[in-house]
């Protein structure tokens, strides 16, 4: 089975934010990142709506023709608007229940972080985890939880009712751009994707993956289905174009070589 190639659109959705209006067209380029040969389109809405917004989400759901897969922490609240032009957070699971998108990916992020860069400990949080991961899988949603890529942990996300788990890339990531030995910095992905497949759960991976480091995790992690690109894509995507960048990326999981 081929890996599927998500991109995530906060970035062009931050250049929109710094300007009123409407330009860039989050949805428009979600258009032509399909056109171009894009799986599916990832969205991160944050309560403080600093990417993409709230409202973005249905208007993708309702135009998209491919899977759209929602990540954010499911125990984010209601949160005000900080922008009268734009419309308040209505809460995770609020905005989810209301668009149903093909696949949830659940993250333990907080407000004050940059970026994502840890997975879900669910020895703390598993408990809580449970009844929303039920809710969203009678819904008809996938449900997908970030995680480090430690078996025990993985093996704890089959027990909470997940479909598939998407390993954190970050420090792989950082390990592959400072010369790290390939095989040393894959090992625990390795061991993390048979966890997962022992256990049942699909594969997903992302975070800082890009056109030098992702076919070597491709190659090497066994039964990976999805990876969600958006930073290092936003960034390639200027210097060669969208079409041309989403061929680089499929090229990189082994699509059109």
């Amino acid at each position: 089975m081929s890996v599927a190639l998500s991109i995530n659109l906060n970035k062009i959705a931050l250049i929109r934010n710094s300007r009123s209006g409407d330009y860039p067209s989050v949805t428009a380029h979600a258009a032509l990142c399909v056109a171009a040969g894009a799986d599916g389109i990832t969205v991160h809405p944050r309560p403080d709506q600093r990417h993409i917004r709230a409202a973005d989400v249905p208007a993708l759901a309702a135009t998209l023709a491919v899977e759209l897969n929602v990540e954010g922490n499911p125990f984010a609240g209601p949160a005000p608007s900080r922008r009268a032009d734009v419309a308040d957070y209505p809460g995770f699971m609020e905005l989810v229940r209301a668009v149903r998108p093909a696949q949830c990916t659940l993250v333990p992020d907080g407000d004050a972080q940059l970026t994502s860069d840890h997975g879900f400990d669910l020895r703390r949080d598993g408990g809580r985890l449970r009844p929303l991961i039920a809710e969203l899988s009678a819904l008809g949603i996938r449900v997908s939880l970030f995680m480090d890529p430690d078996p025990q942990q993985i093996r704890l996300a089959a027990d909470c009712g997940a479909d598939r788990v998407e390993l954190y890339t970050g420090p792989y990531a950082a390990a592959f751009a400072a010369g790290a030995d390939h095989a040393t910095i894959l090992r625990p992905h390795v061991e993390a994707a048979r966890a997962a497949r022992d256990a049942g759960l699909g594969l997903n991976a992302g975070h800082d993956l890009n056109l030098h480091n992702l076919r070597a995790y491709a190659q090497a992690v066994p039964g990976l289905l999805e990876v969600s690109i958006g930073h290092a894509f936003t960034v390639d995507a200027l210097r060669l174009g969208i079409d041309a960048a989403v061929a680089a990326y499929q090229r990189c999981l082994g699509k059109g070589d």
